[in-house]
């Protein structure tokens, strides 16, 4: 039987490439609008600095959980079907956010766009079918750079649009384009048909050759056998493997994971008798919920994380050094510098809507250049020197951040150095994962990527909303309090303290790719 399925007639790859960038570029450019925007959220939703890192978070907390599901949707019903009803998601978030009234409308627009951040992995994994190793890259930094392409465009148009009509035009602008992309995809955009049965069979023995010479990657062999023996009984019915495949436990209770630790965060900041029982309520809870969160997935046969592939220290090393990466990015980048910068003097810069973009553009602009350019030095020299380099470069950046940023052109000097480091961290440790993951897993293996990615892009704003609640000084020209020059100070220290341990993390990664290498086949 012939593995590929009668299907409409191929688009060229390059051509699904620069319609699935424009995914990112849409997505993107709408989130960076909102960043101008958060200090008028503040404001107009009568909330505190604590409070409005939810805004971020919440669309991150759900695109943890929503991602690996996603992933493995996209195997069960096909790509491109999933990748539709995402999107289609999506675009009713942008909806309600241009509608919303009040904090929790917005947190719950924000919650449903949090469902459409998983439409990326199966962009990635389409690509990956699409183009050839050689080539892929290069694919993987064009889509990437197209990231940092929309918050560039996101940058320039958002903050006028939040000064001359609002925070909630920042969600109405994209949804007819985005309507647009979707018919586009729906069109043109066509997947290949597997036969799921032959493929997995001849993958298993490349998936057990290429991992079981290191000790702990044995344990994948037996993943590879549970996942084949899954599939490869005729008589299996398709919706059982389906009900099979989707771990709502796991998702449930990694939901209540993260937000009770997010929650156990934000209270401790306040901690006193008062709240002492809270604390250690959403203490245990998150504490529990992890512990259940691990059980459940040792048991499931399709887990929503799985540890036994997680386990390989290619493969762990390389999705922390990308955790790395939207935590600091988040906390920093993000959440701190758009109130920073529209802080009234003497505690901030007294800018507008408009100034925070002047000061982040060009963090923009190099991430969108750098993301374009890792692509081919990974291609040329590998995975682990860029990324190694890149930890490096990002650590820099930031001690360099937490020394200098008294001015606006200091910062916005300190953040091209970061943004060089945090494009080269990201190409080559998602990279790693990528060539490191049999194709069969591929879908899998991405969502618990970007999993842990947006774990530690969610936990990023929380710290730096901590941080800016806590410190905070009263400035009489505005009888208002705002934070203080020392929030700012531990806001950048802990993102260098961060990067340092990516930098601890790069080499585990040298050590066990050199390893890796070093065994015969």
């Amino acid at each position: 039987m012939s593995m590929q399925k009668e299907e409409k007639p191929a688009t060229s790859p390059w051509i699904t490439l620069a319609i699935l960038s424009s995914l990112g570029i849409i997505a993107m450019s709408a989130e960076t609008m909102v960043l101008p925007a958060i200090p008028d959220f503040i404001a107009d939703l009568d909330i505190s600095y604590q409070d409005s890192s939810w805004i971020l978070a919440a669309i991150l907390v759900t695109g943890a959980v929503m991602t690996p599901i996603a992933g493995k949707l996209s195997d069960i019903y096909g790509k491109k079907k999933v990748l539709l009803i995402i999107f289609s998601v999506y675009i009713l978030g942008l909806l309600l956010g241009a509608i919303a009234t009040n904090f929790l409308s917005l947190v719950t627009a924000r919650v449903i766009q949090g469902i459409g951040i998983s439409m990326f992995p199966i962009a990635f994994s389409i690509l990956r079918d699409k183009f050839p190793p050689e080539k892929l890259a290069i694919a993987q930094g064009i889509f990437s750079s197209t990231l940092s392409g929309g918050a560039v465009i996101g940058l320039i148009i958002g903050g006028s649009i939040v000064d001359s009509f609002g925070w909630r035009a920042t969600f109405a602008f994209m949804v007819p384009i985005a309507i647009i992309l979707l018919a586009m995809i729906a069109k043109f955009v066509y997947v290949k048909g597997i036969d799921q049965k032959q493929l997995i069979s001849n993958k298993a023995s490349e998936f057990c050759c290429r991992f079981t010479h290191v000790r702990q990657d044995i344990l994948l062999t037996e993943n590879t056998s549970t996942y084949a023996s899954s599939t490869s009984n005729d008589n299996t019915d398709s919706k059982q493997i389906v009900s099979k495949s989707i771990d709502i436990k796991g998702a449930i209770t990694l939901s209540a994971a993260i937000i009770s630790f997010l929650v156990t965060l934000q209270l401790l900041e306040k901690a006193g008798s008062n709240n002492l029982i809270q604390i250690i309520t959403f203490s245990v809870a998150s504490i529990v919920s992890l512990f259940i969160f691990i059980a459940v997935e040792k048991k499931a046969p399709f887990p929503l994380i799985d540890f036994k592939l997680l386990k390989n220290r290619i493969i762990l090393s390389s999705n922390i050094i990308n955790m790395t990466v939207g935590l600091t990015a988040l906390m920093v980048v993000y959440q701190s510098l758009p109130i920073l910068i529209r802080s009234p003097l003497p505690v901030g810069f007294g800018g507008d809507a408009s100034g925070i973009a002047i000061v982040q553009l060009p963090y923009m602009i190099v991430s969108l250049i750098f993301s374009v350019a890792s692509g081919f030095v990974v291609s040329k020299f590998g995975n682990l020197r860029p990324t190694t380099l890149g930890t490096i470069i990002t650590t820099i950046g930031f001690f360099v951040l937490l020394i200098f940023h008294s001015t606006e052109a200091s910062i916005a000097a300190g953040l091209v150095i970061v943004a060089i480091g945090l494009a080269l961290m990201q190409i080559g440790s998602v990279n790693v994962v990528l060539t490191s993951t049999p194709k069969q897993f591929s879908g899998i293996s991405l969502g618990m990527n970007l999993l842990i990615y947006l774990i530690g892009s969610s936990v990023g704003p929380v710290i730096a909303g901590i941080y800016l609640q806590t410190n905070q000084v009263f400035v009489e020209s505005m009888s208002a309090s705002f934070p203080s020059p020392e929030s700012y100070n531990l806001i950048f220290l802990t993102a260098a303290l961060i990067s340092v341990s990516s930098i601890a993390f790069a080499i585990l990664l040298n050590r066990s790719m050199s390893k890796w290498k070093g065994v015969p086949a």
